[in-house]
């Protein structure tokens, strides 16, 4: 398959997020489904791309930060 120029995006995992920004699983899977953090459904898992990650903790900065409403777990679903 031929490389058009077209720029490929980078997903990551919910585990990836949470160790980034410092939080639980959980907290990343709340701001999922609150609609704060773009993710995009693979199967039974979520996948959010690193542009939104960036774009996330870019607002973050200008709001003053984001109230991380982390539950101290580092493991669980959301179902």
């Amino acid at each position: 398959m031929a490389d058009n120029g077209a720029s490929r995006t980078t997903f990551l995992t919910v585990a990836e997020v949470a160790d980034m920004l410092r939080v639980s699983r959980m907290t990343v899977y709340r701001w999922v489904h609150a609609g704060d953090m773009p993710a995009v459904r693979f199967g039974r898992s979520f996948r959010v791309p690193a542009t939104a990650v960036e774009a996330f903790m870019e607002e973050a900065a200008l709001q003053g930060g984001f109230e991380a409403q982390d539950d101290d777990h580092r493991s669980g679903t959301v179902g």
